[in-house]
């Protein structure tokens, strides 16, 4: 007797489970106003409809879960229930459930990764031909269409370009980018963009007050950023928390779900690398992990902290923060501030290459453990990028090519905390100087502001007052270095300039440059000029150029811009030679580097 109510009991929950559907599915959108997310997909279609513009082919394409397949179901029912003709039907209607239960003959849903051979088109092809039995249309949806074979997309073509009259095609794909041309170019494509978290989350509210579950706010805005815009995978795991948390759902038991650690506890860490306390970083790490928390999933949250970090460092608007809370942006943007970009760049690039690492290794902890002590112990990079460009500025770089390679190197005990060369400073771009100015002169870099450029001329030539008394042809010349390509070679070639009335200037330009006159003298290259001269002298000035018989001086003067190439030597006399000017020298004894390669 008891092992038959045994049975029984164990048959009721079985069919129980039997019977019961999934959230994802059981809250699928099944007509145009329920689709989330995709308002622009939605009256594209309909409109078409609307206008009897309907075409015969269809490429649904963008990220897992955000209404591709049900958009797809959408629009055969409106093609195929509408009433009106219009795209408006009735989601109870018979057409429309035997479309959404996959029941409709008229409707039919191919997985093309499991019918993707030639043999399945075939098939297709010659099923096509048949006319619906109670619609208008035969319509056929391929899920991620990009599986099929090249023999199966050739076998399709002819049926895809000339389709019978009553043939619709709906396909459907993760990956267009696997698609040939040939069919892409016979479909009316639709991109789905990721669902916004807002949406996301007012769709999780709506789920659980349907499924009479209470949920802390906090807790279904983590769900919804750890969906990264996909609706299906926020139901999924809404439907995880539902089995796990019970009827009322907290932000610790999403995290102990998830194996994901708090936004407190991301920045506390990030707290630990701006103080630069490994000791610190490592005893947290620990903790984390004794809670529960995965080294993996937290060396991804901790890098989407970075980012966010990053993002608000530079001034974008907290809206674009992804991981963190975008009401903290003022927490981020000071630890940013005590950071410095350049050292929070290298920060990123660490981590990056750490979680690669950690994919492929079973000592996923050591790694992490290892990449957050060497962010710790970085050094303050963004001083080291100030230290060089003030290098830059203030010596001399008239011997110095165009493109000089540092690599760092073991460095002196008493520089130990130099560790390593920022990206920004190698390779090294220098501009030329004049020769008229004097030794004592600085090198100060071309302003965009008028008023800031006339300070500047004053610096370089102390007689001259103010920009309108310096010689024209001193004032080409630094117009000339902050411009780029033909402009700026163009500008170099001035011998001398003559000032005429109603502000018109004539040039002679060196013998050097009758070769490629009418390059140099394009409209574009005369705008580039006249616009720095306006912005230097605050007047529109119209540009005159004569070429002169007179070849340019051997010597560097104010129209060179740095050292003739060195052809025909060797790449050691190079490195010695660069090893002897006093900018390299400088760069060298303040970042404990040497130069491995020299470029023209």
């Amino acid at each position: 007797m008891a092992d038959d109510l045994q049975n029984t009991t164990d048959g009721a929950l079985a069919d129980q489970a039997s019977k019961y559907t999934v959230v994802a599915r059981r809250y699928r959108p099944r007509t145009f106003e329920e689709l989330v997310g995709q308002d622009t997909v939605a009256q594209g279609l309909l409109r078409a409809i609307e206008t009897h513009r309907v075409g015969h082919a269809y490429l649904f394409t963008g990220a897992r879960g955000v209404g591709k397949t049900s958009t797809a179901r959408i629009f055969a029912k409106a093609l195929n229930a509408s009433a009106d003709g219009k795209g408006q039907f009735d989601p109870k209607s018979e057409i429309a459930l035997a479309i959404d239960s996959g029941d409709d003959m008229d409707v039919i849903e191919i997985d093309g990764a499991s019918n993707r051979g030639i043999d399945e088109i075939r098939q297709l092809r010659s099923n096509a031909s048949i006319r619906p039995t109670r619609s208008p249309y035969k319509i056929y949806i391929i899920d991620e269409v990009h599986m099929l074979t090249t023999q199966a997309f050739n076998a399709l073509l002819k049926t895809l370009e000339e389709p019978p009259g009553h043939v619709k095609f709906i396909f459907c794909t993760t990956d267009p980018d696997k698609i040939p041309i040939t069919v892409l170019s016979r479909c009316q494509r639709y991109d789905f963009p990721p669902v916004h978290t807002d949406q996301i989350l007012a769709r999780l509210k709506f789920i659980c007050t349907n499924e009479g579950t209470q949920a802390d706010e906090d807790a279904l805005k983590l769900i919804a950023r750890r969906a990264a815009g996909s609706m299906r995978d926020s139901q999924s795991l809404l439907e995880q928390m539902l089995s796990f948390g019970g009827k009322h759902i907290t932000v610790d038991e999403v995290h102990a779900m998830l194996g994901t650690a708090d936004e407190s506890r991301l920045a506390l860490f990030a707290e630990c690398m701006v103080r630069r306390d490994a000791a610190r970083a490592i005893t947290e790490l620990n903790s984390a992990i004794a809670d529960g928390v995965d080294p993996g999933q937290l060396a991804e949250q901790f890098l989407g902290y970075l980012r966010d970090v990053m993002t608000v460092a530079i001034g974008a608007p907290a809206e674009l923060v992804r991981t963190a809370d975008p009401s903290n942006a003022s927490d981020l943007k000071a630890y940013g501030n005590a950071w410095g970009l350049s050292t929070l760049l290298s920060a990123i690039q660490l981590l990056d290459e750490s979680i690669v690492k950690m994919k492929h290794s079973v000592q996923s902890r050591i790694l992490l453990e290892v990449a957050l002590v060497q962010i710790c112990t970085l050094a303050d990079l963004q001083s080291i990028a100030d230290i060089a460009q003030g290098i830059a500025q203030n010596l001399n770089p008239s011997a110095v090519p165009k493109r000089v390679e540092l690599q760092t190197v073991q460095a002196p005990s008493e520089k130990k905390n130099v560790e390593q060369v920022p990206a920004a400073i190698a390779p090294v771009a220098i501009l030329p100087v004049a020769a008229e100015v004097t030794e004592s002169t600085e090198v100060a870099e071309v302003a965009e502001s008028s008023d800031v450029k006339k300070k500047e001329l004053q610096n370089l030539n102390p007689s001259q007052e103010t920009s309108e008394t310096v010689e024209p042809l001193q004032q080409l010349a630094l117009v000339a270095l902050e411009l780029e390509g033909l402009a700026r070679q163009l500008a170099s070639l001035a011998l001398d300039v003559v000032e005429h009335p109603e502000g018109r200037w004539k040039v002679s330009l060196a013998k050097e440059a009758e070769w490629t006159f009418s390059k140099f003298t394009s409209p574009e290259n005369l705008r580039k000029l006249t616009d720095g001269l306006m912005r230097l002298t605050g007047r529109q000035i119209e540009l005159d150029f004569v070429v002169t018989d007179e070849p340019m001086p051997q010597q560097q003067g104010v129209h060179d811009h740095g050292p003739k190439p060195m052809q025909g030597v060797s790449q050691p006399q190079r490195i010695r030679e660069m090893m002897a000017t006093d900018l390299i020298r400088r760069f060298i004894e303040v970042l404990g580097g040497e130069v491995v390669k020299v470029e023209d």
